[in-house]
C-alpha cells in the first residue's frame, strides 16, 4: 500500500491529535528518537548548510550529452565513418553501432561566461552565469532500470533508500504539514517505478510522496466523509487502536512511521489545496513559465516547475521532478533522435530557464540546490541511422544555486565525448556533493541497517569541492 500511495496516504487519516511539542524528537530520557511518532523534524546539520531544499530535475531516459551541454567539433569532422576506427568502442546496451553522427543542433555561448549551450536549450543557457556543467559524470549501468535505482539511491539494486529519503533522514523538515520529500510527476513513471523515491530501510515517512501536476494532485488525501464529525469519530477509534497497538509493541519504527503518515495526511487535508491552486499566481509569471503554450508537455511541465518552487517556499527538503508524458519516448532516442529530443526539450527548457530566473529574482537560488540529470548520456555515433544508444562511459548534468559556482564547467570528455578524460566523477561524488551542500557529512549519515551502518554513498564518494563557491 505505501508503495503505491506514496507515503500512505489512506482515504481516512488520523486527526493531528498531538501537538507539535509532544512531537520533538526526543523521548522521556531527552534522547534523539529520531524516527519515532515525528520524523520530520527539523534537526540540526553537520555544519553549515549552503542549501536548505534541493529541486531535482529527472530527465528520464538518457539526454545526449554531445546534443545538449558537451559541444564536439570533431563529431562533424568525422560525420559518417567507423567509430571502431576511432575510439575504443564498448559493448553498447544493443550494441548496434552505426556510423559516428554530428549533432543535428547548434551550439551558442551564452552569458558573461560564454558557456555553450545548445540550440535544444535556448532558455536554460539564458541562465548559463548561474549553471555549472559536469561534463565528466560516469554511471556503473548502462540499462535503464538499474542506472536509475543507482542514480536515485546509490545502488543498482532494488529497494535501497533514495537521495531524497536521505536528506529528510537527516535534516527533517521545516513544514510540519507537508512530507519532506516530494516527487511532482509529471506523467512518466521511470523504468523501476516508485522504488526510485522509496525509503528503503529507512523509516517509511522519508519516502517520497507523489504528488500529480494535474488534478486531483495527491490520491486519497480529500475527505470523503459526510462531514467532520464523522470523520473524528474514524478517528478518534483509530487513534485508540494505534495506542494499544503501539504499547503492546513497544519501540516499532514501521507502527509509528505510520502513526505518523496518517497525522501528516490529516493536516494536508488543508495545505495541498492551497498548494496547488496556482490561481493566485500572476498571469504574466504563468506565461513565462508557459502555461499558455501551445505545446501540452510545456504546459505540464510548467506547473511542476510553479509547484515546486512553492514547495520551496513553504519549506519542503528535497522535491523531484519527472518529465511530461506525451512528449518524446522520455529521452530514450534510439531512433528519431533530431524528432524526439526537440519535443522534449521543448517541454522542459521554458519552464525550467523560468524556475531559475523566479527563484533568483525571490532570492531563493542561493539557499536552493537545483539538479538536471539523466541516468547516463548517449553515444557520440548512430544506432542503427537516426539514434543514439545508452553511454554511461562519460555525459553531463548541471547543478545551479545552492552554494554551487555559476558560469564553470568541470571535467571533460574526450574529442568525441565517449571517455571522461579529466575529472572523472561517478553518482556517489554527485550524491557526497548534494549532502554537503545540504550540510550533511555523508560519511556521517549513517543507518544501522543489518549490522551495518548503511550510507547513501556506500563506501565511496567524495565531494566536488572545486564547483562550490
Amino acid at each position: 500500500m505505501l508503495k503505491n500511495c506514496g507515503m500512505g496516504f489512506g482515504a481516512t487519516a488520523v486527526s493531528a491529535l498531538l501537538q507539535d511539542k509532544a512531537f520533538a524528537g526526543l523521548d522521556s530520557s531527552g534522547k534523539d528518537r529520531h524516527s519515532a511518532f515525528n520524523p520530520l523534524t527539523p534537526r540540526k546539520p553537520h555544519f553549515p548548510a549552503r542549501a536548505k531544499s534541493v529541486i531535482f530535475l529527472y530527465m528520464d531516459g538518457g539526454v545526449s550529452h554531445v546534443d545538449s551541454f558537451d559541444p564536439k567539433p570533431m563529431l562533424t569532422q568525422c560525420h559518417g565513418q567507423d567509430p571502431r576506427k576511432l575510439m575504443d568502442v564498448q559493448p553498447t546496451q544493443f550494441n548496434s553501432i552505426g556510423k559516428v553522427l554530428k549533432s543535428h543542433w547548434e551550439f551558442k555561448n551564452y552569458g558573461k561566461s560564454g558557456l555553450p549551450v545548445s540550440d535544444l536549450f535556448p532558455h536554460i543557457g539564458s541562465c548559463a552565469d548561474d549553471i555549472c556543467v559536469i561534463r565528466s559524470m560516469t554511471s556503473n549501468f548502462s540499462e535503464h532500470t538499474n542506472a536509475n535505482y543507482f542514480l536515485h539511491t546509490g545502488s543498482g539494486l532494488q529497494g535501497r533508500p533514495s537521495m531524497g529519503a536521505w536528506a529528510g533522514y537527516g535534516l527533517g523538515s521545516e513544514n510540519q504539514d507537508l512530507p519532506g520529500f516530494v516527487v511532482v510527476n509529471g506523467g512518466l513513471v521511470p523504468p523501476g517505478g516508485l522504488d526510485n523515491f522509496n525509503a528503503g530501510y529507512l523509516p517509511a515517512a522519508y519516502q517520497g510522496s507523489v504528488f500529480r501536476a494535474s488534478n486531483p494532485p495527491v490520491s486519497n488525501v480529500k475527505r470523503s466523509d459526510p462531514g467532520e464529525a464523522h470523520q473524528r469519530a474514524k478517528l478518534n477509534l483509530m487513534r485508540k487502536l494505534d495506542a494499544e497497538n503501539l504499547k503492546r509493541a513497544g519501540e516499532h519504527d514501521a507502527l509509528e512511521s505510520a502513526i505518523s503518515n496518517h497525522e501528516l495526511a490529516y493536516r494536508m487535508q488543508l495545505e495541498v489545496p492551497e498548494l496547488m491552486d496556482l490561481s493566485d499566481e500572476p498571469e504574466y509569471l504563468k506565461e513565462a513559465y508557459g502555461f499558455n503554450h501551445s505545446w501540452n508537455g510545456t504546459k505540464t511541465f510548467a506547473r511542476s516547475c510553479m509547484t515546486a518552487r512553492r514547495l520551496v517556499e513553504r519549506g519542503v527538503r528535497f522535491i523531484e521532478l519527472t518529465c511530461p508524458g506525451g512528449s518524446g519516448d522520455r529521452w530514450d532516442q534510439h531512433g528519431k533522435l533530431r524528432d524526439g529530443h526537440t519535443k522534449n526539450a521543448r517541454s522542459v527548457d521554458q519552464p525550467i530557464g523560468t524556475l531559475l530566473k523566479d527563484l533568483k529574482q525571490r532570492g531563493l537560488l542561493e539557499e536552493t540546490l537545483v539538479v538536471w540529470t539523466g541516468e547516463f548520456g548517449r553515444t557520440p555515433f548512430a544506432q542503427g541511422g537516426d539514434g543514439r544508444d545508452h553511454h554511461p562511459w562519460g555525459f553531463s548534468l548541471w547543478m545551479a544555486g545552492g552554494g554551487v559556482k555559476g558560469g564553470t564547467t568541470y571535467g571533460s570528455t574526450d574529442e568525441f565525448g565517449y571517455h571522461v578524460v579529466e575529472n572523472k566523477l561517478e553518482i556517489h561524488d554527485l550524491h557526497a556533493t548534494m549532502l554537503h551542500l545540504l550540510g550533511l557529512d555523508h560519511e556521517r549519515s549513517t543507518f544501522r541497517y543489518g549490522g551495518r551502518d548503511m550510507r547513501l554513498t556506500d563506501v565511496h564518494g567524495h565531494v566536488i569541492k572545486s564547483i562550490i563557491s
